[in-house]
Parts: C-alpha cells; sequence; structure tokens
C-alpha cells in the first residue's frame, strides 16, 4: 500500500498578490512619510499642539467618512478603478503643501488624503482575503502587515529626519510621486468582489449584534488610540529629533515583524489566544513615555509597543475574518480600519487637548491606562474561546 501523498500548500504570494503588495507598499510611504511631518510643519508655523493633533485626527476622521462607502464603491467600480481613485486621493494633494501652511489648507489636504487612505486600506485588505487561500488567510495577512510596516518603518523616522536635510517642500513631492507610482501595478487586479446577490447591499455598521465583530474592533481601537498619539505627538514631547526617529524606526520594524509572526502563530493556536499579551506589550510600551525625557524608557517602549501594536493589529482582523462569511469580507476590513483610523484620530484631537492642560507625562499615563482596559474583554474572549474548544 502506497503511503498518502503529501498535498503541497497552495501558492501564497502569486503575481497578483505580488502587484497588490507593490501598490500597498507606495501608497503607505506616502502616508508615512508625512505622518509626523504635517504636525511639525504645522508647528513650525505657529499652529502649536492642538494644531498638530488637528491635522492627524482630521485626516484619520475623513477616511472613517469614506471607510463607510468603500465596500459599495468596490461592488461599484471594481477593485481596479477603485485602487485607482485612491492612490490619487493620497498622493496627489500632497504637492499644494510645498505652497502654503495655511491651517484651512493644511486641513483640506488632510481630508483628501484621507479619503484617498480610507479606500486603499479597505480596498486592499478585502482583496487579500479574497485573492489568497482561506487556509493561509493569517500568514497572507502577515505578509501583508509586513510590507504595510515596510513604509512606517522607512517613512515615521525618515521624514523627521529629512525635515532638517531637504526640508518640507521635497517631502511633500515625494509623497505624491510615492503613491502614484503605485498605478501601474494595478492593471491585473481582479474587477468586483465576488459576493452573493443579496449580501450586497450590507451595510458597514448593520448586522454586528451577535456577529463577534464589536469586541475584536473595540480592542483594536484602543490600540491605535496610543498608536495615533505616539507617532503625532512624540516629536514635540521630546524636542530631541535623533532620538524620536530611532524609536520611530524601531517601533515601525517590530510591529510588521510581529504582525506577520502573529499571523502564523494565530493560523496554529488561534488568534485570540494571543491577543491578551499583545495587548499587555502594547500598554507597557505606551506606558513608558510617561519617561519622555528618558531615552532608555522611550527607546524600550518602542520596542514594547511595536510588538504588540503589530500583534494586534494580525490578530483583531484575523478573529474578524474567521467569524465572518466570505459575503461579509469587505464589511470586515471597512470595519477593522475603521477602528484603526477612528482610534487614531481621536486620540490625536483628544491628546492635544488634554496635553494643554496636564503636561506631556500625565497625558501619555492615561493614554497607557485607555489601552490597559482593553486587556479585560480581550482576556475574557480569549477565555471563552478555551472553554468552548474544551467542552
Amino acid at each position: 500500500m502506497n503511503p498518502p501523498v503529501a498535498l503541497r500548500p497552495e501558492r501564497l504570494v502569486t503575481p497578483q498578490f505580488a502587484r497588490l503588495l507593490i501598490a500597498t507598499f507606495g501608497s503607505g510611504l506616502s502616508m508615512y512619510l508625512l505622518t509626523s511631518v504635517v504636525p511639525l510643519y504645522l508647528a513650525a508655523n505657529g499652529a502649536g499642539g492642538i494644531g498638530a493633533g488637528l491635522s492627524t485626527g482630521t485626516m484619520m476622521f475623513a477616511a472613517v467618512a469614506v471607510e463607510l462607502v468603500v465596500p459599495a464603491m468596490l461592488r461599484r467600480f471594481g477593485y481596479r478603478a477603485t485602487l485607482a481613485l485612491g492612490l490619487v486621493l493620497l498622493g496627489a494633494p500632497s504637492i499644494a503643501l510645498v505652497f502654503s501652511a495655511s491651517m484651512p489648507l493644511v486641513l483640506a489636504v488632510c481630508v483628501v488624503r484621507g479619503a484617498g487612505l480610507a479606500i486603499m486600506v479597505v480596498g486592499a485588505v478585502a482583496l487579500v482575503a479574497e485573492i489568497t487561500p482561506a487556509a493561509r488567510r493569517g500568514e497572507a495577512l502577515g505578509v501583508y502587515g509586513v510590507v504595510v510596516g515596510l513604509p512606517a518603518a522607512l517613512g515615521l523616522p525618515l521624514g523627521v529626519y529629512l525635515t532638517g536635510v531637504v526640508g518640507f517642500g521635497t517631502l511633500f513631492v515625494l509623497a505624491a510621486v510615492c503613491s502614484l507610482a503605485g498605478l501601474a501595478a494595478l492593471s491585473t487586479m481582479p474587477g468586483r468582489p465576488a459576493v452573493a446577490d443579496e449580501e450586497h447591499h450590507v451595510q458597514v455598521l448593520g448586522g454586528l449584534r451577535g456577529s463577534g465583530l464589536v469586541m475584536p474592533s473595540l480592542v483594536f481601537a484602543a490600540v491605535t488610540v496610543a498608536a495615533g498619539i505616539s507617532v503625532t505627538f512624540l516629536p514635540l514631547a521630546s524636542g530631541n529629533h535623533a532620538l524620536v526617529a530611532v524609536a520611530l524606526l524601531i517601533q515601525s520594524v517590530t510591529a510588521p515583524a510581529a504582525r506577520w509572526v502573529a499571523g502564523r502563530l494565530g493560523d496554529r493556536v488561534g488568534p485570540a489566544k494571543l491577543l491578551p499579551p499583545a495587548l499587555v506589550l502594547a500598554a507597557i510600551g505606551a506606558a513608558s513615555l510617561v519617561f519622555v525625557g528618558t531615552p532608555a524608557a522611550v527607546l524600550a517602549g518602542a520596542v514594547c509597543f511595536g510588538i504588540g501594536f503589530g500583534a494586534a493589529q494580525n490578530l483583531t482582523l484575523a478573529i474578524m475574518y474567521d467569524r465572518s462569511p466570505r459575503s461579509r469580507y469587505g464589511q470586515v476590513s471597512a470595519l477593522w480600519n475603521l477602528a484603526y483610523d477612528a482610534g487614531w484620530g481621536a486620540g490625536a484631537i483628544l491628546f492635544g487637548f488634554v496635553v494643554a492642560g496636564v503636561g506631556y507625562p500625565t497625558a501619555f499615563g492615561l493614554t497607557a491606562a485607555v489601552l490597559a482596559l482593553a486587556i479585560v474583554p480581550a482576556a475574557t474572549q480569549s477565555l471563552r474561546s478555551r472553554t468552548q474548544r474544551t467542552a
């Protein structure tokens, strides 16, 4: 009797997936080059911490608003056209910042770029789930997370560093080019999502009761509150641009690595089991910024937060996909990105007002407390999942 032949796993990185990753990389680099630079640009022109927070918050809440309609856009116009629009909206408006630092113009640019960001993140994540094997979804999301994280690893520290080397204007043009160059990679993307007709009218926020999607969305939003605060205000709180560049580099390198590792482990042991320790690490990293004047604390916190943030990105998204049918992948992608951008934007705006009253150390401590609260529902859900498996 012949031994059974082991089935070869389905290929993960196909040419189509690779082209999607190229476009995603370009859009991500466009975003992250300016994430910490625009707040610095406003602060350098007299806007202060409140202006810095408004720039980040405006972009993210614009993204939240548009994310509600991206699934409908994907169904109506298909992936190619929708993602192309996203790349244009994210990149082209950056050039306008070369000509003026006025608050109305900067905020208007942030609104348009936020719309482009929304289209890219929702469309790309939904497409990853659609064009990769279901059995390797966690790993596929991990690969996607690494590629998304690379622009953060390059753009966040490089943007801050280059402000003193080439100036703001050159950075704004570079950000536009990075996004628009991704248009060349979209030619082979599929058309409309393969969803059942009866699911075409599912709303992003519809049918959430009993879906199991609310908990991971809210938990992830708490993590992104801390993420938005760190990249927006660490350059202002520290004042040491070299230290900030290194800290942002560390955070940006560890996050995609943790996202990939969490994806591989999550496929084996279940993502819900890994989420609580990821949140603990993220909370420790956020709390370290209470000692923002101590370089060792800032760097150690960047390591912890980067690992926790990256792992939480993969684990929450994997949990949500596992709990949803294929026909709702667009809804899951939009909901997860809503949590990402709403948390990021709300954190930046509120922190700007809080820090004006209590100072940076206390405000960073309050941020860590918010993140620590998210550990409770995640741990409860993890325990419930283990109990159900053993019952």
